[in-house]
């Protein structure tokens, strides 16, 4: 039988995070399974290819992605542990910096103590003594969540899609054109001029998936741009480095970031909604503005920083929703085809337990969390998930 006669039981598009893992988790059910992706999986252009991503589990306005970040924890470290690749995830803790009466962090907590989770309510003067190299303005308060951290996520990516081959799933390099009809879909056409059948289909796209399904998502995904940077720090210092310092959020001004892992500096990056991008073309080339705001908010929270050298620097995207929730749907016009997508800048740490409701999903039919439905999806932006 020639390759382009296969059949497969699912094709997967898109090798990010949550196709790797929908993958992953369909050849573990003895599914024959190909996953396809233009680029290569967890590639620079895609939203999965950065060096670091935070896996949190506070959230608000509800427990849904505190429960399902909890559940994709045991499942991230599980798997590091089954292909012996535990440095992939770093215990550094995170730490949620909150100003004087922050009613999302206030809610936050409630949220923590009814899911069970693991967390301190941390004063001014707890911070002051506990994390000195942190500037906190009178009356600044934190949560700290000492198992949380840090994923290696480009290399964690590639290790569930190296685990994915090993066990059967074949990985293509092929450019999907958008599928046409209505009904049940029996093959997705390539760039090339190639076809790829099966019985059942998964578009994992990220930032893609207005392009390779416009007729249900066009408009309704929104690929930002946004930047994150590595400052150096001073020689011998460990102060900014793990255990001293933890993976931080500060929300008030809209930023995040890393300590110093693997000596590649202190990260700094902003969670606000950057400008439209178009991850095939954009230039990845870092902006004067953005860096100079990023160095206020260095000298303001980290003054030991204050004139660190930028080390390093990447402009990645996120593929927002209108509110920040997740796609995880089918399709409307097909019976056999579902999508997983809409990170929005939150969804890397989801990846297990995303991939795992998918699998399911296609496995099992049934619905998921009316949250996740296309219906739910709007054109306009207003952001709700934190």
């Amino acid at each position: 039988m020639s390759e382009t006669a296969k059949t497969w039981d699912v094709a997967v598009v898109g090798a990010g995070v949550f196709g790797a893992w929908a993958a992953w988790h369909l050849r573990r059910a003895d599914r024959s399974v190909v996953l396809v992706d233009k680029y290569g999986p967890a590639s620079t252009r895609a939203s999965s290819g950065g060096e670091t991503r935070v896996i949190r589990m506070a959230y608000i306005p509800d427990e849904l992605y505190t429960r399902m970040s909890h559940r994709s924890l045991g499942l991230w470290k599980s798997f590091f542990a089954q292909v012996s690749r535990p440095e992939l995830f770093r215990e550094t803790g995170v730490l949620w910096l909150a100003a004087p009466g922050d009613e999302r962090a206030t809610l936050a907590l409630v949220i923590l103590k009814s899911v069970s989770i693991r967390h301190e309510r941390l004063t001014s003067a707890d911070l002051a003594r506990r994390f000195p190299q942190i500037l906190v303005p009178p009356g600044g308060w934190a949560i700290f969540e000492p198992e949380s951290g840090a994923l290696l996520a480009r290399r964690a990516v590639q290790a569930v899609v190296e685990d994915a081959v090993r066990s059967g799933v074949d990985l293509r390099f092929e450019a999907i054109l958008p599928p046409t009809g209505s009904g049940h879909l029996t093959e997705v056409r390539t760039a090339s001029g190639d076809s790829l059948r099966a019985g059942a289909f998964v578009f994992a796209c990220g930032a893609w998936l207005g392009k390779v399904l416009p007729d249900a998502l066009g408009g309704r995904i929104f690929p930002t741009r946004q930047e994150v940077y590595y400052f150096g720090v001073p020689e011998a210092d460990r102060r900014f480095a793990p255990p001293a310092m933890p993976t931080w959020l500060d929300f008030e001004s809209d930023y995040y970031g890393l300590p110093d892992l693997e000596s590649r500096g202190f990260k700094v990056a902003c969670d606000r909604h950057g400008d439209p991008v178009d991850p095939d073309t954009a230039e990845r080339t870092p902006s004067a503005f953005d860096l100079a705001r990023a160095r206020e908010l260095l000298a303001r929270r980290f003054p030991a920083l204050a004139g660190a050298p930028l080390v390093g620097a990447e402009v990645c995207q996120y593929e927002n929703t209108s509110n920040g929730d997740f796609v995880i749907d089918r399709h409307p016009a097909f019976d056999n085809v579902w999508i997983a997508g809409g990170g929005s800048g939150h969804g890397f740490k989801h990846g297990p337990a995303v991939g795992e409701c998918v699998a399911e999903r296609v496995l099992s039919g049934g619905t998921v969390d009316p949250r996740f439905s296309l219906a739910a999806k709007r054109k306009e932006k207003r952001r709700e998930v934190h």
